[in-house]
């Protein structure tokens, strides 16, 4: 097959959008399948990779760094000229009207719902949702609709994340994600598990963009909680983003570290395993590959109790709290209190449930699929 995959606000700094491209991508290029990716950039660009050709068309700035291809025309050109198998789209952006093109042309198209967009604008716009939710709810319902009309299927990750289609035509298929879990590991064995209470402060990891939607801001909360009821802890902060010198004000006096975006995702394995306990504020999440990788990495996690990242959690591998100081705080506290060992251990079979071979097969799966229905030609 040749299949084409399509993102918007996919940079080098991108988080899990990128993973989950990148990885299903090599996937399909290791299972003998032609991949090409079309993706924003600073000026137009072909290139030749092992995972197959990347096209780059320029793209205009947006908010967090990333880059958004305003127009679909010249991807419409592309596609016609590349005469694809399947489409699969990662935006509900400009790039989502490759959907009624496919159908146009007889050709498959799947969307990734990579966010929910009510909880996205409930999260980023709190005072609008609170006063405006009668007219935005409705609004946001009926732009998902018709993303679900212009395509076979739309893919999810999580029940959450399902849950944005209600209501519509969408035939969905939920294929939860995967983790690397060779890069993502725990510690070496050999290395000592557990020391004595009271002998380091306990270890805090956020990972991921620093932006309303992820609350961060929650997770310095939390340390501030933890400091102020006599716990010494440290936050390690990993990622970049909008919120970044808010949340440093905010930190100010609190045994917090912001090191940046790191790409170098071995390191940011080893910082993970490192950890007693990740934090996943965010309450809009659709899966949580962050969370993912913590597991992985046989560190439990503290997530929002809203969101599909808890879904991902298992009996003593973390737990869901309020996303706010104190309730993160408390949560933490509960997960500390449990066996070194055990919770770790109980991270890591967690996260052996999701190797990314079982979603590259899934969405291989989707896509062979969309080959057999009859052809969507003469749509509106």
């Amino acid at each position: 097959m040749r299949i084409v995959q399509l993102a918007n606000a996919y940079t080098p700094t991108s988080g899990g959008l990128r993973t989950v491209v990148d990885a299903l991508g090599r996937g399909y290029a290791d299972a003998g399948h032609e991949r090409v990716l079309v993706i924003p950039g600073r000026r137009h660009a072909r290139e030749e990779t092992a995972a197959g050709l990347v096209v780059t068309f320029p793209g205009v700035p947006v908010s967090g760094g990333y880059r958004v291809i305003p127009r679909f025309g010249p991807v419409r050109e592309l596609l016609e000229e590349l005469a694809p198998d399947s489409v699969e789209v990662s935006d509900k952006a400009t790039l989502a009207a490759a959907g009624p093109w496919a159908r146009k042309h007889g050709v498959g198209a799947v969307l990734i719902s990579h966010e929910r967009l009510d909880a996205v604008t409930a999260a980023r716009f709190p005072h609008a949702w609170r006063t405006g939710n009668r007219v935005l709810r409705p609004a946001l319902h009926r732009r998902s609709r018709n993303l679900a009309e212009g395509f076979d299927v739309v893919v999810v990750a999580s029940a959450f994340a399902g849950r944005e289609f209600e209501g519509t035509s969408a035939k969905l298929s939920e294929i939860p994600l995967g983790v690397d879990l060779d890069t993502f590991r725990p510690r070496p064995a050999g290395l000592p598990v557990a020391r004595p209470e009271g002998d380091r402060p306990w270890r805090l990891v956020y990972s991921g963009r620093l932006s309303v939607e992820k609350n961060p801001i929650a997770a310095v909360a939390a340390v501030k909680a933890l400091t102020a009821a006599g716990i010494p802890v440290r936050l390690d902060v990993y990622g970049t983003g909008s919120q970044r010198d808010h949340l440093e004000r905010a930190a100010t006096g609190l045994p917090i570290t912001f090191h940046g975006h790191l790409g170098d995702r071995a390191a940011l394995a080893a910082h993970l395993a490192a950890a007693d306990v990740v934090l996943a504020p965010g309450p809009a999440e659709t899966f949580g590959l962050s969370v993912l990788e913590a597991l992985a990495s046989g560190t439990p996690v503290v997530t929002a109790d809203t969101g599909g990242a808890g879904e991902l959690l298992a009996p003593g591998a973390g737990l869901a709290a309020a996303a706010t100081g104190p309730g993160l705080a408390a949560a933490v506290t509960e997960v500390m209190a449990w066996p070194e060992a055990g919770r770790r251990a109980a991270a890591r079979t967690r996260a052996e449930q999701y190797p990314w071979a079982r979603a590259i097969n899934a969405m291989l799966g989707v896509h062979a699929q969309l080959r057999t229905l009859p052809p969507r030609v003469g749509a509106r």
